[in-house]
This record gives C-alpha cells, sequence and structure tokens, in this order.
C-alpha cells in the first residue's frame, strides 16, 4: 500500500468497518488489529464518556485502531411531515406501549464537538468521518495531533471536497453497502455506481489513497476490488455474525436466513439513506418515511428496541450490504484475513 496507508503497518488490507449502534465491539476492533488489520470503533449515538472509555479499553489491547464519527450535516424533519409518519407507524409502536404519535422532533448533532475535543486532547491514530466533511480546522487540529484522516465519500464530487478539507484517505463507499449511505446529499438516495467505477473516478479525481467499501463479501471480490485501485478495503456486514459482533440476536439470526430476500435502500428507519434486509417495516414504510435526519432515528429508535428485545425481525433495521449471504460465524480475524486470502 502506498503512503499514508502503509504508515499503519497493516499486514491484511481488508479493514473492520465501523458499525454504530452496538455491532461494533472493543472487542470487535481489538480482533482486527491482532490479525493484522484495523477496525474502527463507532462512535456515532455513543456519549462522550462511552467512547471515552471503550477507547481506554480498545488501547489497552492493541495500539493501532481508529475512531468513526458522524460529522455534522443535519437535515431538519418538516414538523408536519414528521407527525403524518409519528401517526402511520404508531400502529407498530402500539403493541409495546408505545406512543410514537405524541413524539416531538429531536434535532441534535450527536455531541460533535465534545467527541473532536476528546479526539484532539487524547488522540488515536485514525479518525474517520461520514456524513458529512469537518470544518478543514477540525482536521488540522487532529492532524497536528498525529492522527491520520479518512474521509467516507460516495461520489467524485464529494472525494474533491474531502480533499479540499485535509482528508489523508478516502474511504469510497458503493450504494450496495449495508447501513446508512455516507452521501453528503441524504435528501436523495446515492446513486448505483459500480464500485470499480466509483473508486477509478474518485482516484483520478483526487489521487489520494482509496478505501473500497460496498458489497465485497468474497475474496474474489476483494482482489479486484485492490487489483482495479483501491489501496485497501473495508468490510461491515461480512462481520455481523462473527464472534465478537454486537449485533443483535434478531439481526444475525435474519441475516442467516435463506428466506430472507433482497436488500433495500430505505429511509424507513432512519429519515436517511440506509441499506437492510426487506421487512414488514420497509415495506409498509419506505414509501411513507419523510427526509429527515437524526429526527426519524430517534422516533423510531425506542421502537426498534422494543421489538429486538422481543426477538421480531420485521420491525428491526436488519441492516445488510448486498452480499449479506456470504456472512459467516467464527472469530473476526479469521474472517478479514479469510476476505485476503487471494489477494
Amino acid at each position: 500500500m502506498k503512503p499514508p496507508l502503509s504508515s499503519l503497518g497493516l499486514a491484511c488490507p481488508v479493514l473492520a468497518a465501523p458499525m454504530a449502534g452496538g455491532a461494533t465491539t472493543p472487542a470487535l476492533v481489538a480482533a482486527a488489529a491482532r490479525a493484522g488489520s484495523l477496525g474502527f470503533l463507532a462512535a456515532g449515538y455513543k456519549t462522550p464518556e462511552l467512547l471515552k472509555s471503550q477507547i481506554a479499553e480498545v488501547r489497552q489491547q492493541v495500539p493501532a485502531f481508529g475512531v468513526n464519527v458522524f460529522a455534522p450535516n443535519p437535515v431538519p424533519v418538516d414538523p408536519a411531515e414528521f407527525r403524518r409518519y409519528a401517526a402511520a407507524i404508531q400502529a407498530e409502536a402500539g403493541q409495546y406501549g408505545l406512543r410514537l404519535d405524541e413524539a416531538i422532533p429531536v434535532e441534535d448533532d450527536d455531541a460533535w464537538a465534545a467527541k473532536v475535543d476528546l479526539l484532539v486532547g487524547e488522540p488515536v491514530p485514525v479518525v474517520s468521518f461520514t456524513f458529512g466533511i469537518p470544518d478543514r480546522s477540525v482536521v488540522a487540529a487532529l492532524k497536528r495531533a498525529g492522527t491520520l484522516i479518512i474521509q467516507t465519500v460516495t461520489s467524485a464530487a464529494e472525494a474533491r471536497l474531502a480533499a479540499g478539507a485535509g482528508a489523508d484517505v478516502l474511504a469510497v463507499q458503493a450504494a450496495v453497502a449495508g447501513a446508512h449511505s455516507g452521501t453528503l446529499t441524504p435528501q436523495r438516495m446515492p446513486e448505483e455506481v459500480p464500485l470499480p467505477a466509483l473508486v477509478a473516478a474518485v482516484v483520478r479525481e483526487t489521487g489520494l489513497p482509496v478505501i473500497a467499501a460496498g458489497g465485497l463479501s468474497t475474496p474474489a471480490a476483494v482482489a479486484a476490488a485492490l487489483h482495479g485501485g483501491a489501496d485497501a478495503v473495508m468490510v461491515g456486514t461480512a462481520l455481523l455474525r462473527s464472534d465478537e459482533s454486537g449485533a443483535s440476536a434478531v439481526h444475525k439470526a435474519a441475516l442467516a436466513d435463506p428466506g430472507r430476500g433482497p436488500t433495500v435502500l430505505t429511509r424507513a428507519f432512519t429519515g436517511r439513506p440506509a441499506r437492510g434486509l426487506v421487512n414488514t417495516f420497509t415495506r409498509r414504510y419506505s414509501e411513507l418515511a419523510p427526509v429527515g435526519y437524526p429526527a426519524i432515528h430517534h422516533l423510531t429508535s425506542g421502537l426498534r428496541k422494543a421489538a429486538a428485545a422481543a426477538g421480531n425481525p420485521e420491525l428491526v433495521h436488519l441492516w445488510a450490504g448486498a452480499g449479506y449471504r456470504n456472512a459467516t460465524t467464527g472469530p473476526a480475524g479469521t474472517i478479514l484475513t479469510g476476505l485476503a486470502s487471494t489477494a
């Protein structure tokens, strides 16, 4: 791999993607490092205090790891649309004793400033950003602290903006990736450009090192991405069933269910484009869901947690990339090195 990724001394070019909401655990991040790869703690939805604790936990075990942060790129929800949607999904929430039709929009920034202060004050080797591009001053402060900066992009135009902000490396995410798209324009669904073409366009645009992500679930797909211009690849869905994954039991079971069908890009759960398995909730509400993040995420959060606790996968966000059928059980390190076996 070319600098600056080579400075991390990675023996395995298949990195473990950050998965917010509990799927990525400190144990998963440490397992990736022990396999010669790199894992990322997901700062999203965590308090700064919990993030600090998890950083300390990982730092005690391995020297190389990253932290992924949601950079602010708010999409305020229309209040009338929020009320309409809350009333529509109340039929699902009622079975768990929840009153979503009385909710008010929550528009927060996921404790952005506090998390940046933590990462500047107690630097980690790598910080990646998704959803938005931080101000140049934030990037500069982290780089002065010795941190490598990775920015998620979904197009050549976004890559140009990221390069201008000072990013060292670009994580190029195709639309077939599981969970949230890192698109900077969540008001519209991301264009479904094949990953090889997307990587080539970003390399032409910026010349920066590239980590390819999205739909990479087999050794052959990983090898093709690396031979096609990527300096490394990143996988998430492939690790959801791993021993170290913190994904819910219903999520893991759904990924292994041979009766499950395709994945779908939907705003139904969070108001922002995200890819998951088709279930009752996506079928009923994808067309009804308004644009609005994080308000719709907060609206449905309690319902999703209640459904997961009850073992009901039909009302849970079953995030998954297009290659989810190849996700296997076993140690995360073994999965990562296996995917790199023909690279």
